[in-house]
């Protein structure tokens, strides 16, 4: 097989020659190197040499399965995201499950009386969802990595299974994995008599969520993985992956693929790009002169995006401010949580089954006059209730329990956004009933506007049996696409009644269970839903630079925000100054968002400090730093 290895990439070859000794090994590369592309040519040529191997490839979101999965055709491979893989092999182990579920909730009780019995799950089986509930066997993401890495540590016997049903394991976007996922494949399965090859696949300069590895330095120090590093670049045109080296800290240094076909490439050359620091420094926002300015066009979402650090940022510009607010800016629900709060954190007993939360705070101030600032509101929940007395007078009339019990976040209502309409939605989701209900009705509306009539019959629960019908259903979608200005409530009221989208017990429920959010929501008008809709199928030009991860656009426009964030500072990263882990974690925020230009990339700050442009010159050039309204808007 040495002559077909001849014409693979130098990286994939070594990656195939650590595996034929028996190594694990390490495929690091900066932002579009085309380390998806070497997974693939290594997943193709092992199944070549050695087509009854049995692989895993593991990674970190549905939609890279789905990429993968398009790549490769073969009934030998097994593509899942790692917390899928992990829970196919133990759900078979419900026994196991059990005892080291109640171990875990175990160690987390303070008080001895709420110790489980070694029997308390004995008639249930340990179940895998969306969300958690530890008491009812129900454990989701975070519990099973813990269970597994505990599980995998203490029984031989999960690690030979693992290794007798697969050959390889193939795990990509490795710095997003869990520390409790790198033990399982680098510690625990060396327990294994039966060895196999665990080959990860990454860029440590892109690990922008706080629960992934980050990377695996360490086990590379020690000989136990070997690192191959990936230094061309298959994406980015010259003028972005050279800013993006000045970015780097690591020692990996991009440069040109050497493969003519890559995508970056044309007429045998490195496209070369543009890149532009546009600032301003007027109290006038310039963003959107900037945007006319460069005449991309921003209605074509596919090619063209623009990265703001937050959805709070995007909301109002892309017309959903009302119902992000509703979500994420609810100081009367903080208020109500920091009561809660207090009472947990000092042990009060009170008798409030039948009391309103009104009451239970008078109680409280009756009770420990000494702490009334602990159960005051703060001064950002104070000016908030001062704006919607209304609102708090709501809360405050409600029953103490009734009110304890909501749970508003913002993932109720924008989890699950895609970047290019014809991605698939993920199962499950955190979207809320109300969310969900809503959404049922705009995709139905959606199907029908689109032509997709078939799949709108199968949504929706409108039947067809006449040509009167027909004509019907005609007038109805019309009716609702144009009820943008009345309420969300009139809406649902109304695809109700004419059959589109019928109220179902778990909507009704929700809504039982849920009076002070819907009573907020109810009253906005549907053009904010529409609005929302559209950004989360991604028919927008927006999107947060944490969700971008492992997209790529022709022009790219990322805005650099510095407001009260806790854990990003653009000005520490330009000035390179202050605390290390904001500035790390701001740096590699930065270079995802700049590694998916394919073609175009800007980036606009506001005010900007004398300090901050200077090291914008260094980084993007002399030439290439322009305050705009002088040669930029000339």
């Amino acid at each position: 097989m040495v002559e077909t290895r001849l014409v693979l990439e130098p990286e994939v070859i070594a990656a195939l020659a650590a595996a034929d000794s028996g190594r694990c090994f390490l495929l690091s590369g900066g932002a579009g190197s085309g380390k998806t592309y070497s997974l693939v040519k290594v997943i193709n040529q092992v199944l070549l040499e050695t087509p009854s191997s049995q692989i895993a490839c593991m990674t970190y979101t549905n939609a890279a399965v789905r990429e993968i999965e398009s790549r490769v055709d073969s009934p030998n491979l097994t593509v899942t995201t790692i917390h899928e893989f992990l829970w196919n092999i133990l759900k078979c182990f419900q026994t196991e499950l059990r005892g080291e579920l109640i171990l875990l909730i175990n160690e987390n009780v303070e008080d001895p009386s709420e110790v489980l019995p070694s029997d308390f799950f004995s008639n249930k089986s340990i179940q895998y969802k969306e969300y958690v509930r530890l008491h009812d066997a129900i454990i989701s993401h975070d519990e099973l990595l813990l269970l597994a890495d505990r599980m995998f540590e203490k029984y031989v016997k999960l690690c030979n299974i693992l290794s007798d049903r697969f050959n390889y394991v193939f795990v990509d976007e490795y710095q997003d994995a869990s520390i409790a996922v790198i033990r399982i494949f680098l510690n625990h399965l060396e327990k294994s008599t039966r060895p196999n090859v665990v080959g990860f696949f990454g860029d440590s300069m892109q690990a922008i969520y706080d629960e992934g590895v980050g990377d695996i330095a360490s086990y590379v120090a020690s000989g136990k993985v070997v690192e191959i590093k990936k230094a061309q670049n298959r994406r980015n045109p010259k003028s972005v992956f050279d800013l993006a080296n000045r970015l780097r800290n690591d020692g990996i240094v991009q440069v040109p693929s050497s493969d003519p076909a890559a995508p970056n490439m044309e007429s045998g050359s490195v496209v070369l790009g543009d890149i532009k620091f546009y600032y301003s420094m007027g109290v006038v926002n310039e963003l959107e002169n900037i945007k006319a300015f460069l005449k991309w066009d921003f209605e074509n979402a596919k090619e063209n995006r623009e990265l703001n650090l937050t959805h709070n940022l995007i909301a109002p510009r892309a017309g959903f401010d009302k119902l992000m607010e509703i979500y994420d800016g609810d100081k009367v629900l903080d208020y109500k949580k920091r009561v809660v709060n207090y009472i947990r954190d000092n042990n009060v007993i009170i008798n409030s089954a039948a009391m309103t939360f009104g009451q239970v705070v008078a109680q409280l101030k009756i009770m420990s006059p000494e702490h009334l600032k602990k159960i005051d509101p703060t001064p950002v929940q104070k000016r908030f209730i001062d704006r919607h007395p209304a609102l708090y007078a709501k809360a405050f009339n409600m029953l103490y329990e009734s009110l304890m019990v909501i749970y508003v976040d913002k993932d109720a209502l924008i989890d699950d956004k895609k970047d290019d309409p014809s991605a698939i939605g993920k199962a499950g989701g955190k979207r809320d009933r109300l969310i969900k209900h809503l959404f049922k009705i705009q995709s139905c509306i959606s199907l029908y506007v689109d032509g997709f009539h078939n799949d709108f019959l199968r949504k929706s629960e409108f039947k067809i049996r006449s040509i009167g019908d027909k004509r019907r259903l005609l007038e109805i979608i019309s009716a609702i696409v144009g009820m943008g200005a009345a309420s969300i409530e009139s809406v649902i009221d109304y695809a109700d009644m004419v059959g589109i989208c019928e109220k179902d017990d778990s909507f009704n429920a929700f809504i039982l269970q849920n009076e002070y959010l819907y009573d907020r929501v109810k009253n906005i008008e549907f053009s904010q839903f529409q609005n929302l809709h559209r950004y989360l199928e991604g028919r927008t030009p927006f999107s947060t630079q944490h969700k971008i991860k492992g997209a790529e656009f022709d022009n790219v426009l990322v805005v650099l925000n510095n407001g009260n964030w806790a854990k990003y500072n653009f000005q520490t990263l330009l000035e390179g100054e202050g605390n290390e882990s904001v500035l790390a974690r701001t740096r590699k925020l930065f270079y995802v968002c700049c590694t998916r230009a394919k073609r175009n990339l800007v980036v606009y700050y506001h005010q900007p400090t004398e300090a901050s442009l200077a090291r914008a010159r260094v980084l993007f050039g002399e030439t290439n730093v322009e305050e705009f309204g002088g040669a930029a808007g000339a």
